[in-house]
């Protein structure tokens, strides 16, 4: 009799969360069909087949300025790897067009395109990730310069500096000896297991973290680094078996057999990068993941009452001296997905209502002084819409007793807020 609520609470507990793992993978698997993963996968195959030459000729004669070019061979099969032998001859045809590639004899044009080519992949990755995340705006022209070529420049030192520094310390004579001990050696051993693991999570985790033009926070993009790393690792084990089993493609499509393979585990690696996105997403955001569309449309009302509630909370942390208020902040402050708030506060901002204080993280301040910002004035922005920037026919659209009624009740509104300011509301 003791253990009944035990076991009653422990059942409702395991129901709530068998609810939210039905519910989680309803709402992926609807993000790969209806969502437009899948497509932006197929967009990005294409945008790498024209970018994977260019990006990888940057690389390659940035990589030779300091040294560590003789370490993206070895990376690049890793990434084929799946693909057999053929990617291994892959592999040698890429890194063979790229080594023939004389970026110092293209001239300031040739140069510009092929960086222009290759900051084109990057934006279309950025584009998709913003997808995932619900961000509509990308990057300043200035940001993504300097962000881009921060990746392209820097990324790549980085990351081969570290393995061939790695490869280099293992090879001396006081780490052989330490390996020749246990549990030093069980624990090496261990490690290159482990290693090409953490390489990829780890790859995975940073393209999370920085790629989205919006805050994710490390915990989140982790967990789709995790899970992305791990689903990419099996994918390319059974792509590797799906493989050997292909010889028949081969005689049907000769030569292109070879291509046709590369752009389908291409195809499969962009879909479990965007795939782990939208999981960082949701880890992020659970409150996205029992919503009936993507797009989230709120009544007119719930407009109208989330404009003077923001308004309101921005005003009186501004009056108390608080920390301004951020998108997160507001959205669990009034328990709405991020989208909601981040429309109104754009149509807010668009008004000259807010603005984005200069502080980190960025929060919201009004834009003058809330004595002087009238409750109409912010009925009026809410109101407002692009719906009503189309052609409209007024006369069409004018019957008296229709117009007579929405005068009056223009009336009424105007007669509620009249000589009101944000002040007044922060204040009562």
């Amino acid at each position: 009799m003791k253990n009944g609520p035990w076991r009653s609470i422990n059942a409702a507990s395991l129901r709530n969360r068998f609810d939210y793992v039905k519910a989680f993978s309803k709402r992926l698997t609807g993000d790969i069909r209806q969502g437009g993963l899948d497509y932006r996968a197929m967009s990005l195959v294409y945008t790498t087949l024209l970018s994977l030459a260019p990006l990888l000729a940057v690389g390659f004669s940035v990589l030779t300025a300091f040294g560590v070019h003789n370490q993206m061979e070895p990376v690049l099969l890793e990434l084929v790897a799946p693909l057999g032998l053929q990617g291994a001859e892959i592999a040698d045809r890429i890194i063979g067009f790229v080594s023939n590639i004389k970026v110092g004899v293209l001239g300031f044009v040739g140069f510009a395109t092929l960086f222009y080519t290759v900051l084109s992949l990057l934006q279309k990755i950025e584009e998709s990730f913003n997808h995932v995340w619900r961000v509509k705006r990308l990057r300043s022209f200035q940001r993504r310069f300097s962000d881009y070529l921060s990746v392209l420049l820097v990324g790549p030192v980085l990351v081969f500096s570290a393995l061939g520094l790695i490869a280099s310390m293992a090879n001396t004579e006081i780490a052989q000896t330490i390996i020749g001990r246990e549990p030093f050696g069980t624990m090496y051993y261990l490690l290159g297991l482990i290693l090409p693991y953490l390489l990829i999570i780890g790859a995975f985790t940073f393209a999370y973290r920085f790629i989205p033009n919006t805050h994710v926070n490390f915990r989140s993009a982790l967990v789709g680094g995790i899970v992305a790393g791990i689903s990419w690792r099996a994918a390319g084990w059974l792509f590797a078996e799906f493989v050997v089993n292909t010889t028949r493609y081969a005689a049907i499509y000769s030569g292109f057999a070879i291509l046709i393979v590369f752009m389908i585990w291409l195809y499969v690696s962009w879909l479990i990068l965007l795939i782990g996105a939208q999981i960082s997403f949701y880890h992020q955001h659970p409150r996205y993941i029992r919503l009936a569309d993507r797009e989230v449309k709120p009544s007119h009302q719930l407009l109208e009452r989330l404009g003077l509630l923001i308004m309101y909370l921005i005003a009186k942390h501004f009056r108390q001296g608080n920390r301004p208020w951020t998108i997160d902040a507001l959205s669990q402050r009034l328990a709405l997905p991020d989208l909601v708030i981040e429309n109104v506060v754009d149509t807010l901002k668009k008004r000259n209502l807010i603005l984005t204080a200069m502080e980190e993280p960025s929060g919201f301040v009004p834009a003058r002084d809330p004595s002087t910002i009238a409750l109409s004035e912010i009925l009026e922005a809410i109101r407002s819409s692009p719906a009503e920037a189309l052609p409209v026919d007024q006369e069409a659209l004018s019957v008296p007793a229709v117009d007579h009624l929405l005068e009056r009740l223009h009336a009424c509104s105007a007669q509620a807020t009249e000589c009101v300011y944000l002040k007044d509301l922060v204040d009562s």
